[in-house]
């Protein structure tokens, strides 16, 4: 699936999904009805209509994995989002326990981390463009200031230690989420998963070669199948991208005032 289509709103996606699928089962209908002439009726009424069923849970089974995959991913997409922001939301409650300009310029860093992964990180992300070679400037910082820091009394060590463990765990969750970004479902997937409609298309189009408008209903009904079940892969392929996506409100709720203590 091309990156255009993964961006669109859903109506728009489903127009173009039904509108493919329908025309592949015109197309397939269309050449069924061209070879099923009189004489070749009888042959072609030869083929069993157990091969249906058989074609059917095929097709199925290419849904279920490849539909797997893509909750998988958007499961691991959310818990890294949410991780990230729980991570980030400690060390500004942590921060409490260091001294006042440490603690402004902390939250500071954090807010801005957090402003830089909405604006900038999510657009990329929906279109596969980001990098882990990437370092965000703003974290980075924020984990080099704490670990400067000379800590007044066993109070600050003890802040300083689970400050750095949250910033570290926030790094990771990044990561994370940057990888899921780059999950998506390959295109041999798709083709495969295609393919073997069509198969199952041509086989309903053979099977009711001797009657033209019940073999139309049936592939048209099996082709809505087809259709809907790419359409939700599709539409969930992405994590971070499209109309379904997952947003970063997670980290905006969490994102501390400039100068307010929480």
């Amino acid at each position: 699936m091309s990156d255009w289509l993964h961006n669109l709103p859903v109506p728009w996606m489903a127009l173009v999904i039904f509108g493919f699928t329908f025309l592949l089962a015109a197309a397939i209908f269309a050449a069924v009805a061209m070879i099923a002439t009189e004489e070749r009726a009888k042959s072609l009424k030869a083929i069993s209509p157990g091969m249906l069923p058989v074609l059917g849970i095929i097709f199925g089974l290419f849904v279920a994995f490849t539909a797997a995959q893509v909750w998988g991913d958007s499961d691991r997409a959310s818990a890294a989002v949410s991780r990230e922001a729980s991570t980030l939301r400690s060390a500004v409650l942590l921060a409490a326990g260091l001294p006042a300009e440490q603690e402004g310029r902390l939250r500071r860093l954090v807010r801005d981390y957090i402003g830089q992964a909405a604006t900038v990180e999510w657009p990329m992300m929906a279109h596969q463009a980001i990098s882990l070679k990437e370092t965000p400037p703003a974290l980075a910082e924020a984990l080099q200031l704490v670990v400067t820091m000379t800590p007044q009394g066993q109070g600050q060590e003890t802040v300083q230690r689970e400050i750095i463990a949250a910033l570290q765990q926030a790094l990771d969750a990044r990561r994370q989420r940057i990888i899921v970004s780059l999950a998506a479902v390959n295109s041999v997937k798709w083709w495969c998963l295609y393919l073997q409609a069509a198969c199952a298309l041509l086989a309903i189009g053979l099977v009711h070669c001797d009657n033209r408008l019940g073999g139309a209903i049936a592939m048209g009904l099996f082709a809505t199948g087809v259709a809907t079940s790419v359409l939700l892969i599709a539409a969930h392929d992405r994590p971070f991208a499209g109309q379904v996506s997952i947003h970063p409100e997670p980290l905006l709720q969490i994102m501390p005032d400039a100068t307010a203590r929480n």
